[in-house]
Protein backbone atom coordinates (compact mmCIF):
# COMPACT_ATOMS: atom_id res chain seq x y z
CA UNK A 1 0.00 0.00 0.00
CA UNK A 2 0.93 3.02 -0.43
CA UNK A 3 1.95 6.65 1.10
CA UNK A 4 -0.85 9.84 1.50
CA UNK A 5 -0.18 12.80 3.25
CA UNK A 6 -3.43 15.01 4.27
CA UNK A 7 -2.78 18.91 4.49
CA UNK A 8 -5.88 19.94 6.81
CA UNK A 9 -6.34 16.78 8.33
CA UNK A 10 -8.67 18.25 10.95
CA UNK A 11 -11.32 19.79 8.59
CA UNK A 12 -14.59 17.78 7.91
CA UNK A 13 -13.19 16.99 4.62
CA UNK A 14 -9.97 15.83 6.03
CA UNK A 15 -10.89 14.04 8.34
CA UNK A 16 -12.52 11.57 5.86
CA UNK A 17 -9.82 11.29 3.58
CA UNK A 18 -7.48 10.36 6.10
CA UNK A 19 -10.01 7.97 7.29
CA UNK A 20 -11.24 6.53 3.75
CA UNK A 21 -7.19 6.25 3.19
CA UNK A 22 -6.37 4.49 6.09
CA UNK A 23 -9.01 2.14 5.62
CA UNK A 24 -7.66 1.17 2.54
CA UNK A 25 -4.29 0.07 3.81
CA UNK A 26 -2.60 3.17 2.81
CA UNK A 27 0.03 4.83 5.41
CA UNK A 28 -1.46 7.85 6.26
CA UNK A 29 0.40 11.55 7.71
CA UNK A 30 -2.50 13.80 8.92
CA UNK A 31 -1.16 17.09 9.21
CA UNK A 32 -2.83 20.08 10.79
CA UNK A 33 -1.17 23.59 12.10
CA UNK A 34 -1.78 22.81 16.07
CA UNK A 35 -2.08 19.42 16.64
CA UNK A 36 -3.25 19.86 20.11
CA UNK A 37 -6.94 21.60 19.09
CA UNK A 38 -6.75 17.51 17.88
CA UNK A 39 -6.71 15.59 20.36
CA UNK A 40 -8.56 12.24 18.47
CA UNK A 41 -6.25 12.83 15.85
CA UNK A 42 -3.02 10.95 15.18
CA UNK A 43 -1.61 14.26 13.54
CA UNK A 44 1.28 16.45 12.96
CA UNK A 45 2.29 19.90 12.90
CA UNK A 46 2.67 21.56 9.54
CA UNK A 47 1.80 24.93 7.47
CA UNK A 48 0.43 24.06 3.80
CA UNK A 49 1.51 27.68 2.99
CA UNK A 50 5.01 26.82 3.90
CA UNK A 51 7.34 25.20 0.96
CA UNK A 52 9.81 24.20 3.27
CA UNK A 53 7.07 22.10 5.92
CA UNK A 54 5.63 20.82 3.18
CA UNK A 55 8.92 19.21 1.24
CA UNK A 56 9.58 17.95 5.33
CA UNK A 57 6.55 16.54 5.87
CA UNK A 58 5.97 15.04 2.17
CA UNK A 59 8.88 13.30 1.65
CA UNK A 60 8.84 9.60 1.27
CA UNK A 61 4.80 9.98 0.09
CA UNK A 62 2.88 8.74 -2.92
CA UNK A 63 0.40 11.31 -2.86
CA UNK A 64 -0.36 14.59 -1.08
CA UNK A 65 -3.96 16.28 -0.36
CA UNK A 66 -4.81 19.57 0.04
CA UNK A 67 -8.18 19.81 2.05
CA UNK A 68 -7.04 22.80 4.60
CA UNK A 69 -9.08 25.86 4.58
CA UNK A 70 -8.37 29.17 7.38
CA UNK A 71 -11.09 31.83 8.03
CA UNK A 72 -8.83 33.85 9.96
CA UNK A 73 -6.94 35.10 6.75
CA UNK A 74 -8.12 36.06 3.61
CA UNK A 75 -9.00 33.49 1.35
CA UNK A 76 -6.92 35.56 -1.61
CA UNK A 77 -3.87 35.30 0.69
CA UNK A 78 -3.99 31.65 2.09
CA UNK A 79 -5.13 29.77 -0.52
CA UNK A 80 -2.52 30.88 -3.55
CA UNK A 81 -0.16 30.20 -1.23
CA UNK A 82 -0.68 27.03 -0.19
CA UNK A 83 -1.10 26.47 -3.93
CA UNK A 84 2.46 27.95 -4.36
CA UNK A 85 4.25 25.92 -1.34
CA UNK A 86 2.46 22.81 -2.40
CA UNK A 87 3.96 22.83 -5.67
CA UNK A 88 7.57 23.90 -4.57
CA UNK A 89 7.29 21.87 -1.48
CA UNK A 90 5.92 18.49 -3.16
CA UNK A 91 8.89 19.23 -6.23
CA UNK A 92 11.40 18.91 -3.89
CA UNK A 93 9.88 16.01 -1.76
CA UNK A 94 9.95 14.04 -5.19
CA UNK A 95 6.22 13.95 -4.79
CA UNK A 96 4.12 14.24 -8.10
CA UNK A 97 0.84 13.79 -7.21
CA UNK A 98 -1.77 16.16 -5.99
CA UNK A 99 -5.17 15.90 -5.25
CA UNK A 100 -6.82 19.33 -3.80
CA UNK A 101 -10.69 20.11 -2.87
CA UNK A 102 -12.61 22.55 -4.46
CA UNK A 103 -15.76 24.90 -3.40
CA UNK A 104 -18.59 24.44 -5.98
CA UNK A 105 -19.06 28.25 -6.29
CA UNK A 106 -16.10 28.16 -8.40
CA UNK A 107 -18.14 25.38 -11.22
CA UNK A 108 -19.52 27.12 -14.11
CA UNK A 109 -22.89 27.84 -15.44
CA UNK A 110 -21.83 28.28 -18.50
CA UNK A 111 -18.37 28.57 -20.39
CA UNK A 112 -16.19 31.40 -18.52
CA UNK A 113 -19.36 32.23 -16.21
CA UNK A 114 -18.68 30.92 -12.40
CA UNK A 115 -21.43 30.42 -9.94
CA UNK A 116 -19.99 33.15 -7.89
CA UNK A 117 -20.32 35.49 -10.83
CA UNK A 118 -24.19 35.00 -10.32
CA UNK A 119 -25.60 38.65 -9.48
CA UNK A 120 -27.48 36.73 -6.55
CA UNK A 121 -24.76 35.24 -5.77
CA UNK A 122 -24.15 36.22 -1.96
CA UNK A 123 -21.57 39.35 -1.52
CA UNK A 124 -20.37 37.94 1.50
CA UNK A 125 -19.01 34.39 0.83
CA UNK A 126 -17.56 35.69 -2.98
CA UNK A 127 -14.01 36.67 -1.51
CA UNK A 128 -13.73 32.96 -0.13
CA UNK A 129 -14.70 31.73 -3.64
CA UNK A 130 -12.33 34.11 -5.81
CA UNK A 131 -9.29 32.84 -2.97
CA UNK A 132 -10.28 28.97 -4.12
CA UNK A 133 -10.19 30.63 -8.18
CA UNK A 134 -6.89 32.43 -7.77
CA UNK A 135 -5.75 28.55 -6.41
CA UNK A 136 -6.45 26.91 -9.15
CA UNK A 137 -4.38 30.02 -11.52
CA UNK A 138 -1.61 29.17 -9.43
CA UNK A 139 -1.92 25.47 -9.97
CA UNK A 140 -2.46 25.92 -14.17
CA UNK A 141 1.09 28.13 -14.10
CA UNK A 142 3.11 25.71 -12.68
CA UNK A 143 5.31 23.00 -14.38
CA UNK A 144 4.60 20.06 -15.97
CA UNK A 145 6.30 17.85 -12.82
CA UNK A 146 2.96 18.42 -10.58
CA UNK A 147 0.37 15.86 -11.58
CA UNK A 148 -2.42 17.90 -9.98
CA UNK A 149 -6.23 17.22 -10.14
CA UNK A 150 -8.90 20.02 -8.10
CA UNK A 151 -12.14 17.77 -6.98
CA UNK A 152 -14.93 20.07 -6.45
CA UNK A 153 -18.15 18.79 -5.29
CA UNK A 154 -21.20 20.96 -5.79
CA UNK A 155 -22.59 24.47 -5.15
CA UNK A 156 -24.85 23.30 -1.91
CA UNK A 157 -23.61 22.18 1.80
CA UNK A 158 -22.01 18.68 1.93
CA UNK A 159 -23.52 16.17 3.74
CA UNK A 160 -21.75 15.64 7.22
CA UNK A 161 -24.00 12.73 8.08
CA UNK A 162 -24.40 10.45 5.08
CA UNK A 163 -23.21 7.19 4.78
CA UNK A 164 -20.35 6.37 2.31
CA UNK A 165 -22.16 4.61 -0.86
CA UNK A 166 -18.48 4.29 -2.42
CA UNK A 167 -20.47 5.80 -5.55
CA UNK A 168 -19.93 9.31 -7.17
CA UNK A 169 -19.78 10.98 -10.95
CA UNK A 170 -17.37 13.75 -12.10
CA UNK A 171 -17.14 15.20 -15.28
CA UNK A 172 -16.13 19.03 -16.86
CA UNK A 173 -15.38 22.38 -14.90
CA UNK A 174 -19.77 23.16 -15.15
CA UNK A 175 -21.90 22.22 -12.33
CA UNK A 176 -23.07 18.70 -12.61
CA UNK A 177 -25.72 18.30 -10.49
CA UNK A 178 -27.01 20.78 -7.10
CA UNK A 179 -27.64 17.63 -5.25
CA UNK A 180 -26.06 17.19 -1.99
CA UNK A 181 -22.99 15.23 -1.95
CA UNK A 182 -21.59 13.42 1.14
CA UNK A 183 -18.40 14.08 2.40
CA UNK A 184 -17.76 10.49 2.73
CA UNK A 185 -18.15 9.79 -1.48
CA UNK A 186 -15.54 13.05 -1.43
CA UNK A 187 -13.59 10.95 0.36
CA UNK A 188 -13.50 7.90 -1.99
CA UNK A 189 -13.18 10.19 -4.62
CA UNK A 190 -10.18 11.96 -3.49
CA UNK A 191 -8.27 8.82 -2.51
CA UNK A 192 -9.82 7.19 -5.80
CA UNK A 193 -7.46 10.13 -7.75
CA UNK A 194 -4.60 9.16 -4.99
CA UNK A 195 -4.22 5.43 -6.42
CA UNK A 196 -5.26 5.23 -9.69
CA UNK A 197 -5.13 9.05 -11.28
CA UNK A 198 -7.33 9.68 -14.48
CA UNK A 199 -7.60 13.51 -14.43
CA UNK A 200 -4.27 15.49 -14.80
CA UNK A 201 -3.36 19.11 -14.14
CA UNK A 202 -7.36 20.03 -14.33
CA UNK A 203 -10.39 20.49 -12.41
CA UNK A 204 -13.13 18.26 -12.23
CA UNK A 205 -16.68 18.41 -10.76
CA UNK A 206 -17.76 15.61 -8.50
CA UNK A 207 -21.32 14.59 -7.57
CA UNK A 208 -23.43 12.45 -6.20
CA UNK A 209 -24.01 9.70 -8.29
CA UNK A 210 -27.74 9.22 -8.01
CA UNK A 211 -28.41 12.61 -9.32
CA UNK A 212 -29.76 13.73 -12.55
CA UNK A 213 -27.29 15.88 -14.20
CA UNK A 214 -27.98 19.29 -14.84
CA UNK A 215 -27.00 18.76 -18.32
CA UNK A 216 -26.97 15.23 -19.80
CA UNK A 217 -23.86 14.11 -20.78
CA UNK A 218 -21.82 16.01 -18.62
CA UNK A 219 -20.00 13.53 -17.07
CA UNK A 220 -17.60 10.97 -17.68
CA UNK A 221 -19.30 8.89 -16.07
CA UNK A 222 -16.58 7.78 -13.63
CA UNK A 223 -17.37 6.10 -10.46
CA UNK A 224 -16.34 3.41 -7.57
CA UNK A 225 -18.63 0.95 -6.72
CA UNK A 226 -19.58 0.05 -3.79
Amino acid sequence: MGKVIVFGAGGRAGRRVAAEAAARGHQVTAVVRDPGRYPDLDAVAGDVTSAEDVAALAAGHDAAVHAAARLDVPAADFFPAAARALADGLARAGVARLVGIGIGSTLETAPGVAVHDAPDYPAEYRPFSLGHAAQIEVLRSGGPALDWVLLVPPPTLLDAEAARTGRYRTGGTGVLSTGTLSYADLAVAVVDECEAPRHHREIVAVAPWAVQLTEPGGADGGARPT
